[in-house]
């Protein structure tokens, strides 16, 4: 995974997965793959999955002509609340975005170490065929 900061302000983790090196070969096979993860773990919930290019694409908003497709897997792994400020930080999402020949796989660095190296891991494991 790569880390690269966003906009100046947002660290996002990325990986670029090419279609011929994975087993999953469709965005809905990768999002089933993401709500099959969140709903076996015991902590995280399944919220919902938004279809980012179609809501963009209705809005007549652009969208980079690489993307043939976008989604949000959205889900929560709070197990406390600590204090109110955690809430900007929940619920949380990954970005599935398919290109021509590849996906890319998008979050936003979780707040806890642990959901970040699940998320990180769950992602990897996409490469294993």
């Amino acid at each position: 995974m790569k880390k690269t900061i966003f906009m100046d302000k947002y660290p996002v983790y990325s990986l670029e997965l090419n279609k011929d090196e994975i087993s999953k070969k469709t965005m809905q096979e990768i999002v089933e793959y993401f709500v099959d993860k969140i709903e076996k773990h015991p902590v995280s919930v399944n919220i919902a999955v938004f279809d980012h290019y179609t809501h963009t694409k209705n809005l007549d908003g652009p969208i980079n002509d690489e993307i043939v497709d976008a989604k949000n897997v959205i889900f929560c792994f709070g197990s406390a609340i600590p204090s109110s400020k955690i809430l900007a930080a929940r619920p949380r999402s990954i970005g599935i975005s398919e290109f021509k020949d590849k996906f890319s796989i998008d979050f936003i660095e979780a707040p806890n170490e642990k959901p970040h190296d699940i998320m990180e891991a769950w992602s990897m494991d996409l490469k294993s065929k």
